[in-house]
């Protein structure tokens, strides 16, 4: 019997156990006495349920949104997230023309029917328009000739022709349509999400009313300039029921709005990495259909020639972990939480468990803290800088490894 036998520090019951894995399932779950610290002469790696990302565009070229979307295009883009101890994500598809969409969602089906490991890791699509708002800031870098409102006929098309796959759709409830959108979807076990919008205070609040569950990446998607009280920003963070994305990659956001939205949040807060198609290329400039992009020397991807103007996420999840903790608004389990556990109440799914007979699905890791002491004045000198708080020392997460249902991925 191909038997496997996992000594760690589980992180979210702050405990360490002992756990053995046959043939892809949890044959036992125990306490153990041993403690993880520098009196170990080896310390014990972390575990955790392995990461659910539910905001992936794509990586190293490879686009969930493009024409030329290929059923290998999926399998290695989810190769590569192995390493970022993302076991389950949902392939982001944004704004398209109607036969793009088709073709992105109808590809995704395909590559999840035809890799048997892909159907386990790929629980669903997540549909980032084309039902958003047509206005500059808002709309963010989605095409404004295929921005549309929501339609549910053609989104019945879409969900068709995937499978019944896409599993997370965002929209602006700006719409007279949006209301009824919600609702239709929300019976269907579709999860509404609200983001790229410039909905008013009232219809955030019927949103949410008609069944919307979560803000997608909270906090960007936005005007330059709001009204300083009633806006869609304070009514999302003061929706007690709606769950909040956040992309935690320290250029996103400032720290400042960070701080308030996690402690707004708190158990309701979900971090996603919103990769690009582009990220994971090496330094240097790219041409793209849309403009020339860059991707500079601290990790950012931005419109080529400047520093500023960002042009996709290119850090993975564990970067915003790190980062929530950094912040000082989370502890380790609270910030592994929202990558690990919230992602899935937000799907309507169960978080994974190590229950003797459960398929397994949980990740090692290390985090570096050799520089821990310089994070504190970091934090504050780039809060003093214009709040970008990416690339702080000490604080990095190392996958060791990866174990989820036959799969077992060893990287230190």
């Amino acid at each position: 019997m191909n038997e496997s036998v996992i000594r760690a520090y589980d992180v979210l019951a702050n405990k360490p156990i002992q756990i053995t894995v046959q043939e892809g399932r949890i044959g036992s779950c125990e306490p153990l006495s041993e403690e993880r610290g520098p009196a170990c002469s080896e310390p014990l790696p972390y575990v955790a349920p392995g990461f659910c990302d539910l905001q992936v565009n794509g990586y190293q070229g490879r686009d969930f949104t493009s024409p030329h979307l290929t059923v290998d295009h999926v399998y290695e883009v989810a190769d590569v997230l192995w390493q970022f101890g993302v076991t389950r994500f949902l392939p982001t598809v944004t704004t398209q023309a109607y036969e793009v969409l088709i073709h992105c969602v109808r590809t995704i089906a395909q590559a999840v029917n035809e890799f048997p490991i892909l159907e386990h890791r790929i629980p669903g699509i997540h549909l980032e328009g084309p039902y958003i708002s047509r206005e500059d800031g808002p709309r963010g870098a989605h095409p404004r000739e295929h921005v549309r409102e929501p339609n549910w006929d053609e989104f019945c098309r879409l969900q068709e022709a995937a499978t019944g796959l896409i599993r997370l759709v965002t929209i602006s409830p700006e719409y007279e349509t949006s209301a009824d959108f919600i609702r239709k979807a929300t019976r269907e076990g579709v999860t509404v999400s609200i983001g790229h919008t410039a909905a008013s205070p009232r219809q955030i609040r019927e949103a949410v009313a008609a069944g919307a569950r979560m803000s997608t990446h909270l906090g960007n998607g936005c005007h330059l300039m709001l009204p300083r009280h009633p806006n869609y920003l304070w009514e999302q963070l003061a929706a007690d029921g709606l769950y909040a994305s956040f992309i935690a990659d320290g250029f996103h956001l400032p720290a400042a709005f960070m701080k308030v939205a996690l402690r707004t949040k708190r158990d309701r807060a979900v971090l996603v990495s919103d990769l690009s198609a582009m990220a994971g290329l090496p330094l240097g400039r790219y041409a793209t259909p849309l403009c020339e992009l860059e991707i500079l020397e601290d990790g950012r991807l931005v419109v080529a020639g400047q520093r500023q103007l960002l042009a996709g996420a290119a850090q993975p999840i564990t970067t915003g972990i790190m980062n929530a903790v950094v912040l000082g608004e989370a502890t380790l389990p609270q910030a592994v939480a929202m990558a690990a556990v919230t992602p899935y109440q937000v799907l309507g799914m169960e978080p994974s468990r190590y229950r003797p007979g459960l398929p397994v699905n949980l990740i090692l890791f290390d985090v570096d803290e050799s520089e821990k002491n310089q994070s504190s004045d970091r934090t504050h000198a780039n809060l003093s800088n214009g709040g970008e708080f990416a690339g702080l020392p000490g604080k990095r997460i190392h996958i060791r490894a990866v174990y989820f249902w036959e799969e077992i991925k060893i990287f230190r």
